[in-house]
């Protein structure tokens, strides 16, 4: 998720820069320290911000500071996940292709412009005219159209009747509002041109910015959004490359609350620490191995290409990976096995691989696997080139890899050549260059079809794995729940849908993961701040 420019390019200045420093490294005598009156709360994260333009990032690290200083016509509150509006004064369906909504008054974005329907229309416009790879413009591929009437009346028309998600994607990464004085209509806007030109209507703004290694948040005093205020009135972000160091710099008091990416081992130690607490929030995290069906193991683009063997590589990978001992001793419980593309907990999520593969009962099967591989006419070992990434999933990427590769190689069926990029490179290469890699997802809205839609997409809406991965059959069923308002009908949709993606397997879903949180004892806010809209909130915290 990469940006290019606007005019203005702008960096904090050394003197603020080093301003920043100082309060990054303030305090260093006990994690039981509050920060000093005045000094502003210091929040710590390895997850790197691909870019502040939403049209050009679709990546937790730039939605957790996308969530603090923008906004969206809808979005829940506090402890719920239903949208509800928030810039919107009313939202509602006015037929079965056209949703409308009526604009508050008087709106403005921390700058002084004001946020009238225009800039809802050339929000959503530019959106879809960019179309970055590495953007979330795809979870618009139902909208038509968008029109205005006057300042303060906007009208969605949609492809589908009756699409049930449309409120929900109104609340999503593709639906922020910008202001359309200052990014430009048809290219991504720079960073720093962002922060300069104060383009924000969130919580919070950005007064100071040094991409991926600090930045100051204000409290937005211009917000009047449905959300309180920011309790606190200014943040420090600090980026950090290696979670060793941001776990030290915890220990020691230099910063307050760590969100992303410590490893579990790291937290196990934390919990220990009297002077800190480790906060758990609801789980939407998915990890998942994806297969490139062009270059993996008899892949589409190959010499030796053929769909049987390539199906049933897949598939003996799926015999033979063990999750039980990976989430027990890797992740020490803090990730649970996955054995299919939806969290367990949202509705329609089923165990469609635990039946399908290994030994039935989420156990490897060697045997199994090797039938397969030997009915389909593989030879082995099979080569597979396997790419994972520790600045973005974590350190224990590492050892959750290092424990697959050594499943799949000691079948002797399997020869994995495992490798590992920094994520920046990671986010552009993994779609074209890498047979098989680790990705990870977190919903953009608590539904079940987040988890599906995006993931094998319809002709009418890509998959983010690409057309190669499609499947007829299950596109029609990602189709019809879109547009089934009877829940029960709609959950039989989303388990036979989960059944075909199991059975050709273009990802296998490894491990479903908690949100959380570790912050000194004086920081307060932190369940509120990680609640049911699976967005972690920085206006709830506050120092005690």
């Amino acid at each position: 998720m990469t940006k290019t420019n606007k005019l203005l390019t702008v960096l904090a200045s050394v003197a603020t820069v080093g301003l920043l420093a100082s309060c990054a490294n303030a305090g260093t005598t006990s994690g039981s320290d509050a920060p000093a009156a005045g000094e502003p709360m210091i929040i710590g994260t390895t997850d790197k911000v691909v870019s502040l333009d939403p049209a050009g990032a679709w990546d937790l690290g730039s939605a957790t500071l996308h969530n603090q200083v923008y906004r969206w016509l809808l979005t829940s509150e506090p402890g719920d996940t239903q949208p509800v509006p928030d810039l919107a004064e009313t939202a509602e369906f006015t037929s079965d292709t056209e949703f409308t909504v009526t604009m508050k008054d008087g709106l403005t974005f921390a700058n002084g412009n004001p946020l009238t329907a225009s800039d809802v229309k050339f929000s959503f416009d530019r959106m879809v005219a960019i179309a970055d790879a590495n953007g979330p413009s795809q979870l618009l591929s139902d909208l038509k159209k968008v029109t205005v009437d006057g300042d303060s009346t906007v009208v969605f028309e949609l492809s589908s009747p009756n699409n049930i998600l449309w409120p929900q994607l109104l609340t999503s990464p593709a639906a922020i509002i910008v202001d359309e004085d200052t990014f430009p209509a048809d290219a991504l806007a720079d960073d720093n041109a962002i922060v300069k030109a104060n383009a924000f209507d969130g919580q919070f703004t950005i007064s100071t910015y040094e991409k991926n290694s600090l930045l100051t948040l204000q409290k937005n005093e211009t917000y009047n959004g449905i959300l309180d205020q920011a309790a606190t009135p200014s943040l420090v972000m600090k980026y950090y490359s290696d979670d060793n160091n941001l776990k030290l710099d915890l220990q020691q008091g230099n910063i307050d609350v760590v969100y992303r990416t410590l490893g579990p081992t790291a937290v196990a130690d934390l919990e220990k620490d009297d002077a800190l607490a480790v906060h758990t929030g609801p789980g939407g995290e998915m990890r998942y191995i994806v297969f490139n069906f062009d270059i993996a193991p008899f892949g589409n683009k190959l010499p030796d290409a053929d769909p049987a063997k390539a199906l049933a590589v897949r598939q003996a990978v799926a015999d033979l990976i063990d999750r039980e001992p990976i989430a027990d001793q890797v992740f020490k419980g803090t990730y649970a096995p996955a054995y299919t593309q939806v969290p367990s907990g949202l509705d329609g999520s089923t165990d469609a691989l635990k039946r399908l593969y290994g030994d039935g009962n989420g156990g490897p099967d060697v045997a199994k696997a090797t039938k397969r591989l030997a009915d389909a006419g593989v030879s082995t070992p099979v080569a597979l080139n396997l790419q994972y990434n520790t600045d973005h999933y974590g350190s224990s990427s590492s050892e959750e890899y290092a424990a697959i590769k050594e499943q799949l190689d000691s079948s002797g069926l399997f020869a994995i050549d495992l490798q590992s990029t920094e994520w920046t490179q990671y986010v552009t290469d993994s779609e074209t260059d890498y047979p098989a890699y680790q990705l990870g997802w977190f919903s953009d809205f608590p539904d079940t079809d987040n988890y599906i839609n995006v993931w094998y997409g319809t002709p009418e809406f890509p998959s983010i794995l690409g057309a190669h991965t499609e499947n007829p059959e299950l596109n029609a069923l990602i189709e019809k729940e879109r547009v089934t308002a009877d829940p029960d009908e709609r959950t039989k949709v989303m388990e036979q849908a989960q059944e075909i993606a199991a059975s050709y397997l273009p990802t296998i879903p490894l491990f479903q993961g908690s949100d959380i949180v570790i912050a000194k004892k004086s920081i307060q806010g932190i369940d509120s701040a990680l609640d049911a809209s699976l967005r972690f909130r920085f206006a709830a915290l506050s120092q005690g």
